[in-house]
């Protein structure tokens, strides 16, 4: 799964991106740092008859380090060919690392 979240009353995708970066991986960005790369749906990966809608961006860390925090329990960078034996939210498969 990609970092991110549902947003607090009032935020905006990108805000709410730049507040769970920060909470879930330990990073900070700013929302001009982000670049939008649309609005995608899939079937949610841990609720069954659910579908999740998520706006994704792109950001260049800057060399800071992302580190699990929060509620995430390990982190990797993964990329298509190393997907394959993976459990992979369905988002992430079907858009994002060739289905």
């Amino acid at each position: 799964m990609q970092p991110g979240g549902k947003p607090d009353p009032g935020e905006s995708p990108a805000e709410t991106l730049v507040r769970e970066l920060h909470e879930e991986l330990g990073v900070r960005v700013r929302t001009e740092d982000l670049g939008p790369l649309g609005s995608f749906r899939a079937a949610a990966a841990n609720e069954p008859d659910h579908v999740v809608v998520a706006e994704v961006f792109e950001v260049d860390l800057a060399g800071q380090e992302p580190r699990a925090a929060a509620e995430i329990a390990e982190l990797r960078w993964v990329d298509a060919a190393d997907a394959g034996d993976l459990e992979v939210a369905p988002l992430a498969r079907e858009y994002f690392l060739g289905g």
